[in-house]
């Protein structure tokens, strides 16, 4: 990636291999590589964005309400995600996701949503990227022992939690925070057959949502950071 005005590059590049593989081989082989004295790579796998953060919205709007409202104003959505309050399911927590069917749609609407002159509701709404999903290196999740568990009922408790899951395996903690929670195992195979068991049924009058809880993001925490520290030199 050039600078227009400096000619000089801009110190990051992407590089486009023939299939995933390949690629995900190169991040091994060439993460942290010394390119010269004391100067290293970092790689990481690209993910073309396709999702939008909105803010400012009205916590009584409905997920179906709000693509009905979005699609109005921008093309190509396919997709809102939408998180409900803990104490409370027919509010939403006054912010979304706008998922596009590809990045240059979202570039649009980004666009346009930003300009100021198209309003939903009558008013403007916060408008920024996404942090990207990026896929986990699958030898990383391939031991993962721990599950993210959602759409927990306001009664549920780490204790029901413990003795609910306990069935399948030994348990190492258990940590619920709001309306989810995330569940420890010993071992592996007893967090997957946790997980096979228990995804979709029913606790405390909520159906709920598992899956393997990802590993922290490092390099998406450095992102964060940088982009923070640009914002306060800035």
């Amino acid at each position: 990636m050039m600078d227009p005005l400096s000619g000089q590059n801009r110190g990051y590049a992407f590089i486009t291999f023939c299939n995933k593989d390949a690629a995900q081989e190169a991040v091994k082989l060439c993460d942290n590589y010394e390119i010269r004295s004391g100067k290293y790579l970092g790689v990481c796998i690209s993910v073309a964005n396709n999702r939008l953060f909105v803010g400012s919205i009205p916590k009584n709007k409905t997920r179906e309400s709000i693509l009905e409202d979005f699609s109005k104003v921008t093309e190509g959505l396919v997709d809102v995600i939408l998180y409900h309050q803990p104490d409370d399911k027919k509010k939403n927590r006054g912010f979304c996701f706008l998922e596009y069917e590809d990045h240059k749609s979202a570039a649009q609407a980004r666009r346009r949503l930003m300009s100021g002159k198209v309003k939903v509701w009558g008013n403007p709404v916060t408008v920024e990227w996404a942090d990207p999903v990026e896929e986990p290196d699958p030898d990383i999740m391939a031991k993962v022992k721990v599950l993210f568990v959602r759409n927990l009922a306001t009664p549920v408790t780490e204790e029901l939690l413990e003795k609910t899951f306990s069935e399948f395996g030994k348990l190492e903690r258990v940590k619920k925070l709001k309306d989810y929670a995330f569940v420890h195992f010993e071992d592996r195979n007893a967090a997957v057959k946790a997980m096979q068991g228990m995804n979709g049924r029913e606790l405390e009058g909520e159906e709920i949502e598992i899956v393997l809880a990802k590993p922290p993001d490092k390099k998406r925490k450095e992102r964060q950071a940088a982009r923070q520290t640009t914002r306060n030199t800035g």
